[in-house]
């Protein structure tokens, strides 16, 4: 029996109608329909071939010697590069949907990268460079440049395809981007780049990559990196940029990561000089959103696959599903999903609204604010939940037949790229100081809460007092040496992500929702702010069947 992952998924639907002018959600509701169904099933295939037997190789030479630096990837994978970019995921944030006249958004593309990284958030990655490359390109790059590449890379089956990507690290750099030296010599109308990038994913795939480098007299530090444009194919052609290798990678085999070295490549600046790295930091918020998208992906299917097994698995004279210890894991790990899905979707419109320019300063900072929290959070809790889904299936949950192996493989690496928790931490940290950001996020929170007037009541209560601690831990903070202070990112960045998440999912309930959503919320305040409390009745026994089981649950607005 085919599945799909879109007519299965209940909340998803709920989100975009309320998220979606109703005919852009008519529209959607079709499309999304015909590519769950792909991304459960063909698109499934292809990604369990992709990362057990077809996994990108590099030719670096012909058969008559010559260096080609060429990646081959198999025909499953280009069959799926095709069904995806075709879908509008990447295009139509920049041109129209033809059946619509006009321009689709972030909530529609992030909901179809939603569901592809159910099945294979290795392409997602791509799928992701190649929007930050959209982006730039549209937002930043003169006029000549966007007519000659941005059809191509928002192509949607019309042109050639472009795909992007976007060389940040080298070396001696990581995170510290501000150490990197590849340079960038003037040649009049375009420039060469001499250097290398030492994680450089989807080289070998992206039609043009978007790169820093740093101009001969710029200042040192991220204040110092350009942004260039480096077509791929006309440098690859004539060996003025080389791959030395792809990364042998734990997870995301689906994407080729490379050393590549720049030995004259020619590129175009994109922009003013001395923004580069402003730029790129834009286009890496949007990464992250993705992120964020993708973790969700993975939990969603490690959800799945243990409810499903636990459903059918026969052990000690009955159903895994029908043990107390097995109830509690699948209301927990839906009741966390569903919350995060919740609180991130909120986000994206907030990202969609600031992408327009229809935001202020303190929406701006609030963004950058709820995507560093929801980013380390969903990354943590991707691999969180592959592990539970592992232990579901026991024995079988660490064979690789089973989906369960790749999906923590994948996970992995989600909780580093785009930054790690320390990063996002020290994000979180600077948004503090630059803009009192946790004022603008308290004010935030309670205002909505208090429009929920007294439907909240006592389940708001709990997060009334976390917001006093917060208030309370930051005004101690400030009394700290900066050594100190240095210690404490990740910790409040925890409290604030547990307020946010616990308003979204109050807000949705008691507005949106019905008796299911507010059983969820119920069991997440219970969860976040009375963790080990011990109970005679627990929640996740009495709206077991509920929440996992979707019983008929009425509104209760």
């Amino acid at each position: 029996m085919r599945k799909n992952f879109y007519t299965e998924d209940a909340l998803l639907k709920r989100l975009l109608e309320k998220h979606l002018p109703n005919k852009f959600f008519r529209y959607a509701d079709q499309a999304l329909t015909t590519f769950g169904d792909q991304v459960a099933n063909e698109i499934d295939e292809r990604a369990a071939h992709t990362d057990r037997e077809g996994q990108p190789r590099l030719i670096k030479y012909d058969k008559m010697g010559n260096e080609i630096n060429h990646v081959w990837v198999n025909e499953g994978y280009q069959q799926t590069v095709e069904d995806t970019y075709n879908t509008g995921i990447v295009g139509y944030i920049h041109k129209n949907i033809p059946e619509l006249g006009k321009r689709g958004n972030y909530i529609y593309s992030y909901a179809q990268g939603y569901l592809l990284s159910q099945s294979e958030p290795g392409f997602y990655c791509p799928v992701t460079l190649t929007m930050a490359t959209a982006y730039l390109i549209d937002y930043y790059a003169d006029e000549d440049l966007r007519e000659k590449f941005l059809p191509h890379v928002i192509s949607t089956g019309d042109v050639e395809l472009f795909e992007g990507a976007t060389f940040l690290t080298e070396r001696q750099g990581g995170s510290d981007v501000g150490a990197n030296e590849v340079r960038a010599e003037d040649h009049g109308d375009y420039y060469r780049l001499y250097g290398e990038k030492y994680f450089a994913s989807n080289a070998g795939q992206c039609g043009v990559t978007m790169v820093l480098a740093r101009i001969p007299g710029a200042p040192s530090g991220t204040r110092g990196l350009s942004l260039f444009l480096v077509p791929w194919e006309e440098n690859r052609a004539t060996n003025l940029l080389s791959i030395r290798r792809l990364k042998d990678k734990l997870g995301v085999r689906a994407v080729p990561s490379a050393e590549v070295e720049f030995e004259g490549a020619k590129a175009y600046l994109v922009g003013d000089p001395s923004q580069g790295f402003k730029y790129m930091m834009e286009a890496l918020n949007l990464s992250r959103v993705c992120n964020t998208v993708a973790s969700l992906g993975i939990m969603r299917r490690a959800y799945i696959e243990a409810r499903d097994y636990a459903t059918n698995r026969e052990a000690f004279g009955g159903s895994l599903v029908q043990y107390p210890m097995i109830q509690e894991t699948l209301v927990n790990l839906a009741v966390k999903l569903e919350t995060e899905m919740v609180a991130t979707f909120d986000m994206i419109d907030l990202f969609d609204e600031v992408m327009r320019g229809h935001a202020n300063e303190e929406e701006r900072a609030l963004l950058r604010l709820y995507i560093a929290l929801l980013k380390k959070e969903t990354a943590e809790q991707a691999i969180e939940f592959s592990h539970e889904s592992i232990e579901m299936h026991g024995g079988n949950g660490y064979i690789e037949d089973f989906v369960t192996p790749r999906l923590l493989r994948d996970a992995q690496v989600l909780t580093v790229w785009e930054g790690t928790a320390n990063i996002l931490g020290l994000e979180v940290m600077r948004l503090l100081k630059k803009y009192q950001i946790h004022e603008f996020f308290l004010e935030k929170m309670k205002n909505r809460l208090a429009k929920l007037e007294g439907k909240a009541n006592e389940l708001a209560t709990p997060v009334f007092g976390a917001m006093k601690t917060l208030g309370k831990a930051l005004a101690e903070l400030t009394s700290f040496d900066e050594r100190s202070q240095l210690m404490y990112p990740k910790k409040i960045a925890q409290m604030m992500t547990d307020i946010l998440e616990a308003v979204a999912i109050l807000d949705f309930a008691l507005t949106e929702g019905d008796e299911r959503t507010l059983a969820i919320a119920e069991i997440f305040i219970e969860n976040t702010f009375y963790e080990g409390r011990i109970v005679a009745e627990p929640l996740q026994l009495k709206y077991f069947d509920l929440i996992v089981n979707h019983e008929h649950s009425k509104q209760v607005h």
